[in-house]
């Protein structure tokens, strides 16, 4: 078999924007994901059980269904309830479609976010609380000043592994015609029937993404525990 890479004279535009909408939808999923997931842990951690109940719920239901489940529920479904995104002129006319794979990689994504912080929060010496307590500070305060600052640094690898997983895992979003990454290589060996060669710059484009992501946290991660 010979690779050809000629196609790219003509398509390399398609890999580029399919990229950039990419990174797009994984920007906007880490920080929907991240606050979610933030509330969804301290609902978990709750004293009160119709708080944490919920949160519980919520957690198990959206690990234990399929993604894909999620994505078409909402995008498909949910319309039929007469629950449907409004289309924005000045974001174009694909913006519904956009925003559920927004919302549905968000809400997937703060179940697994939640566990990590809930983790990252346990893991924090109760010590540290009850001399908050002790100082006069109030919880919704000593949560903010004390313990997710500490807790944050203790769950930035297995955050940083999420946020990797995010970028991955949009790729999912082809499925209801968002042009991703992976929905413009399909258009591209479509076109060009160089399906190998296709998929070869398909997978070497999300390496360079989520290696660039591992690096940088990594060195986030170094600075936070130079002071240890």
């Amino acid at each position: 078999m010979t690779l050809n890479f000629a196609f790219l004279d003509r398509y390399w535009f398609l890999f580029v924007d399919g990229a950039m909408l990419t990174l797009m939808l994984s920007a906007f999923t880490v920080v929907f994901g991240t606050i979610l997931g933030v509330l969804i842990a301290l609902l978990r951690l709750s004293k009160r059980w119709y708080l944490r109940f919920p949160a519980q719920a919520y957690i198990e239901f959206l690990r234990g269904t399929p993604i894909l489940v999620q994505i078409f529920f909402i995008f498909y479904a949910l319309p039929q309830l007469g629950i449907r995104i409004p289309r924005v002129p000045m974001f174009g006319p694909d913006f519904p479609r956009f925003a559920s794979g927004i919302i549905a990689l968000s809400i997937n994504s703060g179940a697994y976010v939640a566990e990590i912080i809930r983790a990252g929060i346990q893991a924090v010496d109760k010590g540290q609380t009850e001399a908050a307590h002790s100082l006069g500070m109030w919880h919704i305060l000593t949560m903010r000043k004390v313990i997710l600052p500490q807790a944050f640094r203790n769950i930035l690898p297995a955050l940083g592994n999420e946020f990797v997983v995010i970028i991955k895992e949009s790729s999912i979003v082809s499925v209801i015609g968002i042009g991703e990454l992976m929905f413009r290589t399909a258009t591209v060996y479509g076109n060009s029937f160089r399906y190998f060669e296709s998929l070869i710059i398909c997978a070497l484009i999300y390496f360079v993404m989520t290696f660039s992501i591992s690096r940088l946290l990594g060195i986030m991660e170094r600075r936070l525990r130079t002071g240890d």
